[in-house]
């Protein structure tokens, strides 16, 4: 069930307005928290913000908790994302050996870098619980949301770094 061009606009201005009246890491959360209940196939969302060659956990919207607050740049789908500054889709996890499992339920994963010019400032992880539940039309769509959290995501990077817990945005 990927998502559909006609969602896009009406999604993408939603994602606006969230970063216009919402300010740092509340704003990555409830960006998180919108795009799980707005996109049924995104079962556990989260934006990753990097520091040096760590991915830090800044915000997050599922059912619990990931175990990988912080990831090493080139490990697992997220670090792979990273390095390679692309965006990566497993259609099945299972048969991915570089995927760290964060939920028995999670079958699939795009991983889609926020970038501020070409550096990768962070990344969209979403994790799904069909196989092959993302595509093209995914990373379209989550590529322009990304463009759109680019800025904010730069600027709390800092708070990030300095230990902050991520922020769940919502169940």
């Amino acid at each position: 069930m990927p998502v559909r061009p006609v969602q896009h606009t009406a999604s993408l201005l939603q994602v606006d307005s969230i970063l216009t009246h919402l300010a740092g890491v509340e704003a990555l959360g409830e960006v998180c928290r919108f795009l799980r209940h707005e996109f049924l196939h995104f079962r556990w969302v989260g934006i990753y913000l990097r520091d040096g060659e760590t991915l830090r956990l800044a915000a997050w919207s599922g059912p619990q908790a990931s175990e990988h607050v912080t990831l090493p740049v080139g490990q697992g789908i997220c670090g792979k994302a990273a390095r390679e500054n692309r965006t990566v889709i497993v259609d099945d996890v299972r048969t991915a050996p570089e995927y760290l499992a964060c939920f028995l339920e999670t079958r699939s994963e795009i991983v889609v870098p926020i970038r501020v010019g070409p550096t990768v400032v962070g990344e969209i992880d979403i994790d799904g619980n069909e196989v092959k539940a993302y595509d093209v039309s995914d990373d379209r769509f989550l590529t322009a949301v990304a463009l759109r959290v680019a800025a904010l995501a730069e600027k709390v990077q800092p708070e990030v770094a300095a230990g902050r817990p991520p922020l769940r945005g919502g169940g």
